[in-house]
């Protein structure tokens, strides 16, 4: 079909940029045309799939919440939306009159993130999240707990794919030490079992992965996951790699990555913090780590370093804090107000020039996360933390592996050109501060099997040069 031939279903004129997502229900009887202005909040509007010609009917119209359609019961809608409940709801109503006054709860919020809901087999399964691992129910129709899916432990749930009208659903369940397997559920039934396993060269039985509880400098409890090889002696002289992310309503869950198996298996202790800014405990947490409250995020990252000096997992110069994206912005953020506590940091893709960001490609639309700097308040605030504003010339830096590619165009590399100029200028002292540009990629999907090797061997043979690591045969 030529694209002459394409039938437009909808536009909006007005707004040009704006985002517009379609969608149909399972069986096809309904289409959604959900609208957002920015990277979470949207507008959903309905109509049948064959009479869309005689428009669409709106079930939200501001930008105030996030809503979407899960599926359809016969004529109705559910909803999964966390319009007045930050955890999040599920609600029914007729399509023909989906107004909120007229939404029936039917999963009431609770304490615990709800994260996602599928359909299947006539009923529902909801995968909430609990101290940043998933838990999944089954509820009949009308949001009656039926059951729980058995989980092989505390981890991540991924890729679950389920048909309304069947029986069958499969997903995908992973920790750091439990390499990613996928599983087949009956839903009539109530039983799971291995569909397909990992073949990674792994052996969980030799490693440990622990959850912690941390003070950051408010008070405010902190999680953190730390994995390592079982056997490690704390004496405050081990190898330690702190990742985080922190912002845009995302959580970090556990999941196996084959890449970080050569630091572990040569001694390495890998640490994720789960820090305000990500969806971990709800909107609240999130709210807790955005626009004026940023600085919570940066405050999270430096007391997770502060925590594992403290209990003897590693001291300030056996440390690498790595982050990507807005982690990137993290790490940069975190170097810049305390290079004395790390020894490696490794800012990838980063938001660096955060006076700036709102110039280049879609950085407009991350205002409401960061704040606009053409509005006073968020401008002092931004420029409090923005990295590459705040590195002091003649500070002895860590060695800084900076990571981008040429043809990223949500976080342009020129955030990462301009940061590394300017901490190569500003840095005194013995370590490196280098600066690697992949070609012919982007900001991180799309990448080859073979690309991905290169980057993450550079990174880590400079992460083993750094901590004073040796590699075992």
């Amino acid at each position: 079909m030529e694209q002459t031939q394409d039938v437009l279903v909808y536009e909006d004129q007005k707004h040009p940029l704006r985002t517009f997502g379609a969608y149909l229900t399972d069986d096809e009887r309904y289409l959604l045309i959900s609208v957002s202005e920015a990277t979470e909040y949207n507008m959903l509007y309905v109509a049948r799939s064959d009479a869309w010609k005689q428009g669409f009917t709106p079930i939200i119209e501001d930008f105030k919440s996030n809503v979407n359609v899960v599926g359809n019961d016969g004529d109705d809608l559910l909803l999964l939306t966390d319009r007045n409940a930050p955890n999040q709801k599920v609600v029914r109503v007729a399509a023909a009159a989906p107004a909120e006054k007229n939404w029936k709860t039917l999963i009431a919020e609770s304490d615990k993130p709800l994260a996602a809901v599928y359909m299947a087999g006539g009923k529902m399964i909801a995968q909430y999240m609990e101290n940043v691992s998933d838990r999944l129910y089954v509820y009949d129709y009308q949001g009656s707990r039926l059951h729980t899916v058995e989980l092989p432990g505390a981890g991540t749930v991924g890729a679950l794919n389920a048909k309304h009208d069947q029986d069958e659903v499969f997903y995908t369940f992973t920790s750091y030490i439990y390499p990613s397997t996928i599983f087949r559920y009956d839903m009539k039934s109530g039983t799971s079992e291995i569909y397909r396993k990992s073949q990674a060269k792994f052996n969980p039985d030799e490693y440990e992965s622990k959850q912690v509880f941390y003070p950051s400098k408010d008070g405010t409890k902190i999680p953190m996951l730390i994995t390592h090889k079982k056997g490690v002696v704390l004496d405050g002289n081990n190898p330690v790699l702190l990742y985080a992310y922190g912002g845009f309503n995302i959580s970090v869950k556990p999941q196996f990555d084959v890449s970080k198996l050569v630091f572990l298996e040569n001694g390495g202790v890998y640490a994720v913090a789960n820090l305000r800014g990500g969806s971990e405990y709800g909107e609240a947490w999130h709210k807790g780590g955005m626009l004026l409250n940023k600085q919570n995020v940066f405050d999270d990252y430096i007391a997770a370093a502060e925590y594992l000096i403290a209990q003897k997992y590693t001291n300030s110069q056996r440390l690498a804090i790595s982050g990507r994206s807005n982690g990137g912005l993290l790490v940069g953020a975190t170097m810049a107000q305390r290079p004395e506590l790390f020894k490696v940091a490794l800012p990838a893709v980063g938001v660096m020039d955060m006076l700036r960001y709102e110039k280049f490609t879609i950085g407009w639309a991350w205002a409401g996360e960061y704040g606009s700097v053409a509005e006073k308040e968020h401008f002092n605030n931004i420029f409090k933390y923005s990295p590459l504003h705040n590195l002091k010339k003649g500070t002895h830096y860590p060695a800084t592996l900076v990571t981008t590619a040429d043809h990223d165009d949500r976080v342009v590399p020129a955030h990462s050109y301009k940061f590394a100029a300017a901490l190569q200028h500003a840095h005194q002292g013995d370590n490196p501060v280098l600066i690697r540009i992949d070609t012919k990629a982007g900001h991180g999907y799309g990448k080859s099997t073979q690309q991905y090797i290169e980057e993450n061997t550079d990174i880590m043979s400079f992460v083993f040069y750094n901590l004073g690591m040796t590699l075992k045969k």
